[in-house]
């Protein structure tokens, strides 16, 4: 049981005392673990032919899973732009189906005129922040990497952790930014070795590692007093505002 403050409190008059929770280091170390591979979805920013950005999630995808993890990549073709078609489109739904899914998650975009592509962005778009008074992004996991067609850059990585913290999840520190990224894949398509490989493998091993840390706690890490405060009906219906 969620333990409440007493004595403290009453130098608190703002706080209402049946919300207010003390953190419980027991609540972070479950009795019972999940057994299952980590669930991981790796999302990429480009639609060309020969898509570096999906070409490093591919790698990623054969790491995380020689780490023993599952993992699902979605292929954005198809995906409309948000407001320009239902959520009942197929390609909307396969996302949204995918996000439920997964317990953790890779971004990788192209930086493309200084930032993110915008089929990058699309996709997160489509990603709601909640479905009724749950967010299907909170407390999971996310690692973000990009590449570049000349010298490094951050700028893309540095929006995605933006939009990653806006959508509540754990976005682990390590990050991946590949330069000149035609030059670091073999005619098969697969990464050579170099200094950005090394990179994506500690990634990799990094966001493995923060899933199983968290995935059993992650309902807990979460849990807000402001929300507390709301009902289910109340907080649906802040989080669900059709316009702003």
């Amino acid at each position: 049981m969620s333990k409440t403050a007493t004595k403290p409190l009453s130098t608190l008059p703002q706080v209402q005392p049946e919300h207010f929770r003390v953190p419980d280091p027991h609540r972070l170390a479950p009795s019972v673990r999940a057994t299952h591979a980590p669930r991981i979805l790796l999302l990429h920013g480009s639609l060309r032919a020969r898509s570096f950005s999906r070409l490093v999630v591919e790698e990623c995808a054969r790491l995380l899973e020689a780490m023993g993890a599952e993992t699902r990549l979605f292929n954005p073709a198809g995906l409309p732009l948000v407001d320009d078609a239902p959520e009942s489109h197929p390609k909307v739904q396969e996302l949204h189906e995918l996000v439920r899914w997964s317990e953790g998650m890779v971004w990788c975009s192209p930086e493309r005129h200084g930032a993110m592509t915008g089929l990058m962005k699309t996709q997160i778009d489509w990603i709601p922040l909640s479905q009724g008074a749950v967010r299907p992004t909170q407390g999971k996991t996310l690692a973000v990497m990009q590449v570049c067609g000349g010298s490094q850059s951050f700028n893309a990585v540095n929006q995605m952790r933006v939009l990653g913290r806006w959508m509540r999840m754990i976005t682990i520190p390590n990050q991946s930014s590949v330069a000149k990224a035609f030059m670091e894949f073999d005619d098969n398509d697969r990464m050579k070795p170099s200094p950005y490989f090394d990179r994506v493998v500690d990634v990799a091993e990094e966001l493995v590692k923060f899933t199983l840390l968290t995935r059993d706690v992650s309902p807990y890490l979460v849990d807000r007093y402001s929300e507390r405060q709301e009902s289910a009906e109340a907080l649906s219906r802040r989080v669900n505002q059709p316009s702003i």
